[in-house]
């Protein structure tokens, strides 16, 4: 979830102006080989936002039916920011404009890096770095076992989604990230130097999704973007109508993208076609949630205080839950069930199946965080400024 603007008229962008600092020396061999052994994240680790490139949003393993919170942390403002899971520790932003890595077992802070303005932005954990942006324009690669900063790349504006990643032909790592310049960027994560850019006419809000040679997104210019991985160059746009701001990110498998969008509808989208397949309009309020894609439905929060589930074949509704309050945050999937938060204040578990209620959890102020899940724990952040971890009751051992 992401600290939103409405988006203004459309106009042209100002032309970005590159300026990467380095503050360590970097290897790019060793970047490299950290990034290629990280191709399929192991079961007890969430690194990236929605859990993999393609944003599935789906996790492994299962959650039981009665977590237990293991332990919270404080930040200094609110977390809007989705937080990550790596190496036996967990990294967020907050609204005090810092950046935090939690030790996962003990919630005790291992460290934290101050930028100048709020951290809304989810990092992304790759090799040995952390990588995330901030609304002071600057994007930063920060060592994950110190917080050291190895470099940081000044836009001409905040950015609020987090970045994602992919290896080109010849094996070499990637980061790709938007902003509200309206530019898509491509950086060498080793030393942050620009490869290419995609200059759209509207903010970007969300996460671009990566699944091999393309990168698809939306932006506040009511296009889905379709672009080549390899040359940053548009291989298709879907229009999306005059209201078809896309807030959130999209959820990518084989053909189709899966996204709701400003216009209250949530949609399927045909990539090769270039066309929309389908559309689900069962909603009288727009959608910046990112679905979680399962096998057969897809499941996304709305901001009409509805948690959604639909057929990923033709968007037949299979069932609803409701909240008391908006849900900007998005549901991550683990085995049979559901997990999301809600600007109500709570944390539910639900069947996946029928939608059914299993467990809930009063944290007391909004939650627009998306959980992170790995290992049958989860993390999540809210509006009070914690980060909450949970259990499952036999894991009681090894909390804090």
């Amino acid at each position: 979830m992401t600290r939103l603007q409405p988006c203004p008229a459309l106009g042209r962008p100002l032309r970005p102006r590159f300026r990467a600092v380095s503050v360590l020396a970097a290897s790019v061999l060793a970047v490299g080989a950290a990034v290629a052994a990280q191709e399929t994240p192991g079961v007890a680790e969430w690194p990236s936002y929605r859990g993999n490139p393609a944003l599935h949003g789906v996790a492994e393993g299962a959650l039981p039916d009665a977590p237990e919170l293991a332990w919270s942390f404080e930040t200094g403002g609110p977390i809007l920011s989705s937080p990550v899971i790596a190496n036996g520790a967990v990294f967020v932003g907050s609204s005090d404009g810092a950046i935090y890595a939690v030790d996962l077992a003990t919630g005790e802070k291992r460290w934290s890096f101050a930028t100048d303005d709020i951290v809304d932005a989810p990092p992304l954990v790759l090799g040995d770095r952390v990588y995330v942006g901030s609304a002071d324009f600057f994007f930063y690669a920060l060592d994950a076992a110190t917080g050291e900063l190895v470099w940081k790349l000044e836009t001409q504006d905040k950015i609020v989604g987090s970045a994602n990643w992919f290896t080109t032909p010849d094996g070499d790592p990637r980061l790709v990230f938007g902003s509200y310049d309206c530019f898509l960027y491509c950086l060498d994560p080793t030393n942050g130097e620009v490869v290419w850019t995609y200059e759209t006419d509207n903010f970007l809000n969300g996460t671009p999704a990566v699944l091999d040679d393309r990168i698809v997104f939306g932006g506040c210019d009511t296009v889905l973007h379709v672009v080549s991985s390899q040359t940053g160059e548009a291989a298709a746009k879907v229009p999306l109508g005059a209201d078809g701001q896309v807030a959130g990110s999209v959820a990518l498998r084989g053909d189709r993208a899966y996204f709701g969008h400003y216009g209250n509808e949530f949609v399927a989208a045909d990539l090769s076609a270039a066309d929309v397949l389908w559309r689900y309009a069962e909603s009288r309020k727009g959608f910046v949630s990112s679905p979680a894609i399962g096998t057969d439905r897809a499941v996304f929060g709305g901001r009409d205080r509805v948690l959604h589930c639909v057929g990923l074949a033709d968007g037949a509704p299979l069932w609803t839950f409701k909240t008391r309050r908006k849900i900007d945050g998005s549901p991550v999937i683990c085995g049979d069930k559901v997990l999301c938060g809600s600007g109500d204040g709570r944390i539910y578990l639900l069947r996946l199946e029928d939608g059914s209620e299993v467990w809930n959890y009063e944290l007391g102020q909004s939650v627009h965080s998306t959980p992170a899940v790995a290992g049958g724990r989860f993390v999540v952040g809210c509006g009070d400024g914690r980060l909450y971890a949970f259990r499952g009751p036999a894991d009681g051992q090894q909390g804090g």
